[in-house]
């Protein structure tokens, strides 16, 4: 039995590029384009009678902007996953659109096989920017922050284990599974457990918010030192 393809849904104010990525798309027989918009508030008007898997959404649109979209999009109970899409690396807006709820970010030339690949990865349930390149993007918007300095951290940390907390850190510093097993000494299998466990324990939904979460609580510096 063949499985349902990925529902995809562009987001863009621009014609020229939502034609562009339909073609792309519609060339591969696990995706389908299932819906079309020119900006964030024509967006949630259509998912409220479309079904769909992952969102591309622009970030610079009229009316209403790709991050307040992506905002009120994850607030829905089961909303599909979310991909920023931006023109700069380390956008403020891609900063923006990952805390708001967005599964990753990446660049509008992407070449077609990186964006396939990441359709696939985010709907699978995985985040598609790499640890690092969230890192780093953190660090550069570390000032707009919460101050966290004297502040002790977020009540929702005290819910993790000692060894669970350890595995949050290494994943904020930009760290894959297989590194952190090495690092701790561990199976990938018990690594992977840990990410899930602290993904459940946190409310989070991928390895993104959780390096977000990490910097807010101050459990990880800019620079990406442990707390």
């Amino acid at each position: 039995m063949q499985a349902q393809p990925i529902r995809v849904m562009l987001v863009d104010d621009q014609v020229l590029l939502r034609t562009g990525f339909r073609m792309v798309l519609a060339a591969q027989p696990d995706m389908e384009v299932v819906a079309e918009a020119g900006d964030g508030a024509e967006a949630l008007d259509v998912l409220r009678a479309t079904a769909v898997d992952v969102v591309l959404m622009d970030v610079r649109m009229p009316r209403l902007d790709g991050v307040e979209a992506t905002r009120r999009i994850c607030e829905r109970e089961n909303p599909p996953k979310v991909l920023i899409l931006t023109t700069f690396d380390l956008d403020e807006y891609a900063f923006s659109g990952l805390k708001a709820g967005a599964s990753g970010f990446m660049l509008k030339d992407v070449p077609p096989a990186e964006l396939l690949a990441a359709i696939r990865s985010v709907h699978s349930g995985d985040a598609v920017v790499a640890p690092s390149t969230t890192r780093r993007l953190l660090d550069r918007f570390a000032p707009m922050l919460p101050a966290t300095g004297a502040q002790p951290p977020q009540k929702e940390l005290e819910l993790l284990t000692g060894r669970e907390r350890e595995v949050m850190i290494l994943v904020a510093q930009g760290l894959s599974n297989g590194e952190i097993a090495a690092r701790l000494v561990l199976s990938e299998a018990t690594v992977k457990t840990h990410v899930g466990r602290i993904l459940t324990k946190l409310g989070l939904r991928d390895r993104v918010q959780v390096v977000v979460l990490a910097y807010e609580t101050g459990l990880v510096r800019a620079g990406g030192g442990g707390a």
